[in-house]
C-alpha cells in the first residue's frame, strides 16, 4: 500500500456517525507514526438540510445525498457504513465491487442470506479490507482479558456470563424508531446490543456458539410516531435470554434487553475456569476484576487491575498510568487498526467473516425463540465435539 493518503465517504451521520467522525479526525494526531493521513472527504445522508449541517460539524469536505455517490467516487478509498441494518448489504458489497476498503456497523447484516453475500464479496476482493465494527473489542480491558485467556491464566473455561441492559424503552410512552421495525432493523435487542456480547465471547475466549435455546419478549407492542401521528407497530423483541454450549466446552448465558430499569449501558462479561475467574463491566470499563487461584488460599480474592499502563493494550499512545479514557476512544483504536490492515496487506479483524459468525447465533436463537427448542448454529455444528469437555 503505497498511498500517502486515504480518502474517506462515510454512509450514515446519527449517532454513530458522529463517533466515527471523531475517531477519523482523531487517528493521525494519536497515532502520530501513521504513514498515512486520513482525507473526511464525503459525508452522506438523506437529508439535505441535516447532512450539510452534519458535515460542518463534524468536519467533512463535502456531502453527498445518495450513497452510490459515495460508492463512485473516485476521490474516495474507504467506504464507512453507519447506517441501518437492512441498507448493508447493498453498499458494502456495492463498494468492495468498486474497488473501496470498507468499514461496516454490527450487525453485520439483517440476515444470513445477507451477511453470507457480505462476507462472500469480501472474500472476492483480494487487495481490500473489509471490517466489522464491533468497537468493544478494542476496550483495552477486553482486549486485555482476552491476552489473560491466551496466557492460560483461565485453565479451561467452564461458564461464560454475557448481559447487555439498557433502559431506553422502558417507557410506553418512548416514541417509536427505526429500530423498532423488523424491516430496518432485522430484531431488536437481540441484533442491536446482543450482538455485541456474541462477538465479546468469541472474541475473548476464542470459543465458538455451536448450539442455542432461547426466548424473546416484546412488551411494547405499539409506540407513539414522533410527529404525534398515531403509533408505530413494534415487531422486534425488547428482551432476549439464551444458553448457549461453547466448541471448546464451555456453557454461556447471554441476556440482552432495552427494559433493564436503571441500566444505561451495562455491558457485563464474567468468565470462570479451572484456575481463575475475571469480570468486565463496561460501567468501569478501565478496570477488570479478577481471581486467582495460584496465589495461596488465604489471599485469594477478587482483585481490581487498573488497565491504564503504558504496557496495556492502546494504551501507550494514551495518558500517565491511572489517566483513563472512555467511550470514544476504541473507535479511534477501531479507526488505527482497520488502516493497519490496509497498509500491512492483512486482513482485519473482526472480518465480515465474523459478523456472519455471529449473524449465525442470532439466527439461531430467532428459530429457538419461535420453536421453543435447541437449534445448532450454522456452520458451527461441524465443529461441535471436535474439543474434549472435560474439566
Amino acid at each position: 500500500m503505497g498511498a500517502s493518503t486515504l480518502r474517506v465517504g462515510m454512509i450514515g451521520y446519527a449517532f454513530m456517525g458522529q463517533a466515527h467522525s471523531a475517531a477519523w479526525r482523531e487517528v493521525n494526531p494519536v497515532y502520530a507514526d501513521l504513514p498515512v493521513t486520513v482525507e473526511m472527504t464525503a459525508l452522506c445522508g438523506r437529508s439535505r438540510d441535516k447532512v450539510e449541517a452534519a458535515a460542518r460539524q463534524y468536519g467533512w469536505s463535502r456531502y453527498e445525498t445518495d450513497w452510490r455517490a459515495i460508492v463512485a467516487a473516485d476521490d474516495i478509498d474507504i467506504v464507512d457504513i453507519g447506517t441501518p441494518g437492512h441498507t448493508h448489504a447493498e453498499i458494502a458489497v456495492a463498494a468492495l465491487r468498486a474497488g473501496k476498503h470498507v468499514l461496516c456497523e454490527k450487525p453485520l447484516a439483517n440476515s444470513v442470506a445477507e451477511a453470507e453475500a457480505m462476507a462472500k464479496a469480501a472474500a472476492e476482493a483480494p487487495g481490500l479490507t473489509a471490517m466489522c465494527g464491533f468497537t468493544y473489542r478494542r476496550v483495552p480491558a477486553v482486549t486485555f482479558l482476552r491476552h489473560l485467556v491466551q496466557s492460560g491464566r483461565f485453565g479451561r473455561i467452564r461458564h461464560v456470563r454475557a448481559q447487555y441492559l439498557q433502559d431506553w424503552l422502558v417507557d410506553p410512552d418512548a416514541p417509536w424508531t427505526w429500530r423498532l421495525a423488523r424491516a430496518k432493523a432485522g430484531s431488536g435487542a437481540l441484533g442491536d446490543i446482543g450482538s455485541h456480547i456474541v462477538d465479546l465471547v468469541n472474541y475473548v475466549t476464542e470459543q465458538h456458539v455451536t448450539r442455542v435455546v432461547g426466548t424473546t419478549r416484546t412488551f411494547v407492542a405499539e409506540r407513539p410516531l414522533a410527529d404525534d401521528d398515531g403509533t408505530g407497530e413494534v415487531d422486534v423483541d425488547d428482551a432476549v435470554s439464551f444458553l448457549a454450549d461453547l466448541d471448546g466446552g464451555a456453557m454461556a448465558t447471554f441476556e440482552a434487553t432495552r427494559m433493564a430499569t436503571g441500566r444505561k449501558n451495562a455491558l457485563r462479561l464474567e468468565i470462570n475456569g479451572l484456575k481463575g475467574s475475571a469480570v468486565f463491566d463496561l460501567e468501569r470499563p478501565n478496570e477488570l476484576d479478577f481471581h486467582d487461584t495460584d496465589v495461596a488460599t488465604v489471599e485469594q480474592g477478587f482483585r481490581r487491575i487498573l488497565v491504564t499502563e503504558k504496557s496495556h493494550p492502546y494504551f501507550d499512545v494514551w495518558w500517565p498510568p491511572g489517566h483513563t479514557i472512555g467511550y470514544q476512544q476504541p473507535f479511534t483504536h477501531q479507526a488505527h487498526d482497520f488502516l493497519r490492515s490496509i497498509i500491512d496487506g492483512v486482513p482485519a479483524s473482526p472480518s465480515f467473516a465474523d459478523g456472519l459468525r455471529v449473524q449465525r447465533v442470532l439466527d439461531a436463537v430467532e428459530k429457538s425463540a419461535a420453536s421453543g427448542g435447541w437449534v445448532e448454529v450454522g456452520e458451527e455444528k461441524k465443529r461441535r465435539g471436535r474439543r474434549g469437555r472435560k474439566g
